[in-house]
């Protein structure tokens, strides 16, 4: 019996797997370097498609070795996650969906088995059997990975884009020196009630504001954790050194405050927006005076 045949009943499979996967790690990578997985995203650099592709060959022995090919939580897939996530991110935002992903992954292993057996010509057949299976359910396991990486990835880009819509959703508008004001439209929850207040406080310091309005008229209901919000955000603007006034609060909305039993006394309100910057422009000493002959002084 040949001295390769030998050798190769005294390793598992998955110990040959791991050795092949050492010995041909630059063929793998180089290879991999030409597949869409990479190339569509290393399109600047061969060479950082090809180092991409050696760290995730690496990986993959270090699984085999341990003889884990069917977990995805092995330590040896910890070291590509960053990279594997990454790439996974630039696919996504390429516009491609989980489905290409995967098909992407899954067509890295077809250069990988070709070279594995073409190095291993002469080897039982069994064996070869055997080496191939735990091949191909490691590659399988590498997929999982990627795609639970990708899914997470993608959770964490619509986080982000959440976030942004609500900065976008909840602007801070300076309408006078030391006057600054929050138009609120939509429901009121509690990831935007937060950003409310960050935003709000946030522009205060900036604007050095003594005055700050809540203007509630796009707000279609208000129930009891909407009116905790805003006294919160009243509450957290008068440590910040300004008053806050509750503007556009419509008839519906103030029998509803009524019929909870809400105590908004301590919360200056005005019905209006209008109203709420006539009052602060007061209180900062400005007056607003009609055109000669348009009507009375209004203050």
């Amino acid at each position: 019996m040949p001295e390769q045949d030998t050798a190769a009943h005294r390793r598992t499979p998955a110990q040959e797997v791991a050795g092949f996967l050492r010995d041909r790690q630059e063929q793998i990578a180089q290879r991999w370097a030409d597949a869409a997985l990479f190339r569509t995203v290393f399109t600047h650099s061969r060479d950082e498609a090809v180092e991409a592709g050696r760290a995730v060959v690496d990986a993959l022995a270090a699984v085999a070795t341990a003889d884990s090919v069917e977990d995805a939580e092995s330590g040896g897939f910890h070291v590509v996650r960053d990279q594997l996530a990454r790439t996974a991110a630039a696919r996504a935002r390429a516009g491609s969906s989980i489905t290409e992903i995967s098909s992407e992954v899954d067509a890295l292993r077809p250069p990988v088995t070709e070279l594995f057996l073409a190095e291993f010509p002469d080897a039982p057949a069994e064996h070869i059997r055997e080496c191939t299976t735990t091949l191909t359910v490691l590659m399988g396991t590498l997929r999982l990975v990627v795609l639970e990486t990708a899914l997470s990835e993608g959770e964490e880009v619509i986080h982000r884009q959440r976030l942004q819509l609500l900065e976008v959703a909840t602007p801070v508008i300076k309408l006078w020196d030391g006057i600054v004001a929050v138009p609120l439209i939509g429901t009121l929850d509690s990831a935007r009630s937060q950003v409310v207040m960050e935003t709000l406080l946030d522009s205060i310091v900036e604007q050095h504001a003594r005055f700050a309005i809540l203007d509630i008229t796009g707000v279609p209901t208000v129930d009891s954790l909407v009116a905790q919000h805003l006294m919160k955000t009243v509450a957290a603007a008068r440590l910040m050194g300004a008053e806050c006034i509750v503007s556009g609060i419509r008839p519906p909305i103030a029998q509803t405050i009524v019929h909870l039993g809400i105590d908004l006394s301590s919360v200056l309100t005005r019905a209006s927006l209008a109203d709420a910057l006539a009052y602060a422009l007061g209180q900062l000493g400005a007056d607003i005076v009609a055109r000669e002959g348009a009507g009375s002084e209004y203050r």
